[in-house]
């Protein structure tokens, strides 16, 4: 793998996430309303206009911009406007790695169950391990997270007993397997579809025939030949949709009661804190490009064709 070649892709971070920036900063702002407007209490007109020159909402927009992105850059995120005792760094410091473990637990039941699952159902394609896997993906791809958390919660919990109905204790408490199979079962049922598309596709390919003729075994031919190339494309797809896991838990968090950033995001939405929507959005994106990054970075290792031409 060529050293340009990851050059380039970690540069183009830099236009990503300053679009990314711009995007959010400018549709935030044109939103009506501000961040002293939504609570229970009217604040007097006064007391705004001097929390506003407080936090220099009060500038010129371009101005507001500017000071922002300028600090951003050197990792002052500014402080929270609806805690006023905390930066914008502690709170993602806090409520990130929550999120991170929750992920990291839904990635790894995804990739356990969803990858082996398409495997047997190109293997035994058009008998009910087949069928099964159809239905795991079916289910998975058209069922919301926000449905299924809601679902197990009031099965598992509710009516079963087994499983509290909220929060979290780290990732050895039970209170982490809702949240974690709401998170996994889109990303499994996707892997799953997509292994099992590429490997029937594999399977019928003239070098797969030629290794059968020369008389290996159905074992090896699979393990060596067809879940290998079978797994390029599959690398494609779930470098995004385990992104989604990392950054997509806003419902799930916030259903369950999990101090996570995609719960707290959605309460900052709520309360218009601009500086922990600006510093959550350009935290996710910078975790949805790094995926992306290392999906690239990925690939010569299962084909080297491709680290020769990059």
């Amino acid at each position: 793998m060529r050293t340009a070649f990851v050059i380039r892709r970690v540069l183009a971070l830099i236009p990503t996430l300053l679009l990314i920036y711009t995007l959010t900063f400018f549709l935030m702002h044109s939103t009506p309303g501000g961040p002293w407007d939504t609570g229970e209490k009217p604040i007097p007109a006064d007391v705004q206009e001097r929390l506003k020159a407080a936090y220099g909402l009060d500038k010129p927009l371009w101005q507001q911009y500017t000071d922002f992105l300028g600090k951003a850059v050197r990792g002052d995120l500014g402080p929270s406007y609806t805690q006023r005792s905390r930066t914008v760094t502690d709170i993602i410091g806090d409520t990130f790695p929550v999120s991170l473990q929750l992920a990291a637990i839904a990635t790894l039941i995804a990739a356990l169950v969803g990858i082996p699952l398409g495997v047997l159902g190109a293997v035994r394609h058009n008998r009910p391990l087949d069928y099964l896997a159809t239905f795991v993906s079916v289910f998975g791809i058209s069922t919301p997270a926000y449905v299924v958390t809601s679902l197990l919660v009031l099965l598992l919990a509710s009516k079963l007993h087994w499983l509290p109905t909220s929060g979290w204790d780290g990732v050895r408490s039970p209170k982490v397997i809702i949240p974690a199979l709401s998170l996994a079962l889109y990303p499994m049922a996707v892997l799953a579809r997509y292994t099992r598309s590429s490997l029937l596709e594999v399977l019928r390919t003239d070098y797969m025939r030629t290794a059968r003729a020369k008389g290996l075994s159905e074992r090896s031919i699979l393990l060596r030949h067809g879940i290998r190339n079978a797994l390029l494309p599959v690398i494609t797809i779930a470098g995004i949709v385990l992104a989604d896991v990392a950054t997509g838990s806003f419902f799930v968090e916030t259903i369950y009661q999990v101090p996570g950033i995609g719960r707290y995001f959605v309460q900052s939405i709520t309360a218009r804190d601009y500086p922990v929507i600006l510093g959550t959005v350009l935290l996710l994106g910078l975790v949805v490009s790094v995926m992306n990054l290392l999906v690239d970075l990925l690939y010569p290792l299962l084909d080297p064709r491709i680290g020769s031409r990059s």
